[in-house]
């Protein structure tokens, strides 16, 4: 399998070197010479399978050329060691379709996150294990990336890890996940948004005199390591409701920020997963919904929400998406939505008080889509990419006390260190 920069397809890449490399030269994002489709008998077979067995079967198409398929093996069974339920909510019917929720914060930073970072740690280590110069990997969060990447990569020999995070922009508990383990985790605190440590983080990796003396790369969802892992989940909880119920058509709903994992959703289906529809559902910032809407991309600056992982102005992964499908094709698969901050309030009450269920806002933003746009005779599947307790000061005035799960619970026990910066790339320059 040949990647290619999104800005440039003459020269082609292995996946070692697209993983390794993290941007394309010119800024660009690596993406695959093509999708490729599941192997023979296997998308039919998805419902049957063990998520291991799905992740394999998923992320070996991508990496069949440079990791050998028993490493493949040990790779998924050591980075998978938790599993993405599917929680239906109320009653579900051919006649009526179903709503449920798919959990995606079994890991152990309670986020969707993990699912990613801790493969692309282990394709990092692997890909690196010959090299005895240093990788210093670049990271920007609005949340959640931070402390899966944080947790991913804790520990792992020669590979040292910079997570850029908009000050005062996440939680507290989130920004104990990326500066509280020290070790070879480092964290600066940016005065900006999250679109301004994105920007930072790709002016360093794109920049010739500082790659000359350090070996650096990304761990976002602009890694190409990152987003494919991703699209697991879609093909083994797409087999699932297959499984349950072969004549309802399969929606999934995203919480959408920087279109990381919708793009995954979407190679999941052109691998030939049984998806039928996709709601990419944003907070207020809706560059996307509108571009699906019919308008053109106009990215802006962020707006701060409750639903903080979401506050990207400017989607990178657009610039992926876009490269595989036309704008037709992404208004016929995508439907588009924007949820306010008291929208996003008013469905964490309501499924609390219908189904005795917690959302957190992020999962709740995807509900609140699912019943806006919502037909009948249709399974419905809102993303849930976070455990509720890490955003504890939005969700229990709504429902009460929620419970940290223990590996929250060691989270919050660790004091934050981090180095605050300006958004302005002299001062991340000087830091690195």
């Amino acid at each position: 399998m040949r990647f290619y920069s999104t800005r440039n397809r003459s020269e082609p890449y292995g996946f070692a070197e697209a993983v390794v490399r993290g941007l394309a030269p010119g800024g660009g994002l690596f993406v695959p010479e093509e999708i490729p489709r599941f192997r023979s008998g296997v998308a039919a077979s998805l419902g049957s399978m063990n998520f291991q067995d799905v992740a394999y079967e998923t992320i070996r198409p991508f990496t069949a050329d440079d990791i050998p398929d028993a490493k493949l093996t040990d790779m998924v069974c050591e980075a998978f060691t938790f599993d993405a339920p599917l929680v239906l909510l109320g009653d579900s019917s051919p006649d009526t379709g179903g709503r449920f929720v798919l959990e995606l914060f079994h890991g152990p930073t309670a986020a969707f996150k993990d699912f990613g970072a801790r493969f692309m740690a282990r394709a990092f280590a692997y890909f690196r294990r010959n090299e005895n110069r240093p990788l210093k990997i670049l990271v920007a969060t609005s949340g959640d990336t931070g402390g899966a990447v944080a947790s991913g990569f804790y520990q792992v020999e020669g590979i040292d890890v910079t997570i850029l995070y908009p000050k005062g922009r996440v939680t507290a508990l989130q920004e104990r996940q990326i500066a509280g383990l020290g070790g070879n985790i480092n964290a600066i605190a940016v005065e900006g948004s999250f679109d301004d440590c994105q920007r930072l983080v790709k002016t360093a990796l794109g920049d010739v005199e500082l790659n000359k003396r350090l070996a650096l790369s990304s761990a976002n969802s602009i890694n190409i390591a990152r987003l494919v892992p991703q699209a697991v989940y879609y093909a083994s909880a797409a087999g699932a409701l297959k499984r349950r119920c072969a004549a309802s058509p399969r929606v999934f709903c995203v919480p959408s920020g920087n279109l990381g994992n919708l793009t995954a959703g979407m190679y999941a289906a052109k691998m030939g997963a049984p998806v039928d529809l996709f709601i990419a559902a944003s907070n207020i910032n809706k560059t996307f919904p509108e571009y699906l809407a019919g308008g053109g991309y106009r990215p802006r600056e962020s707006l701060a929400t409750i639903s903080n992982a979401m506050d990207v102005g400017a989607p990178s992964n657009f610039e992926r998406l876009s490269s595989h499908w036309t704008a037709d094709e992404l208004r016929r698969l995508i439907l588009g939505a924007s949820v306010s901050d008291d929208d996003t309030r008013a469905a964490i009450a309501e499924v609390y008080g219908e189904y005795g269920y917690v959302l957190d806002p992020h999962g709740a933003v995807g509900w609140q889509a699912i019943t806006r746009l919502r037909g009948k005779n249709a399974l419905y599947t809102a993303l849930a990419t976070a455990h509720p307790a890490k955003f504890a000061h939005v969700v229990e005035p709504l429902v009460g006390p929620v419970k940290l799960p223990p590996c929250l619970e060691e989270a919050m026990r660790k004091p934050a260190h981090s180095v605050t910066i300006a958004s302005e790339y002299g001062e991340l320059k000087a830091v690195l």
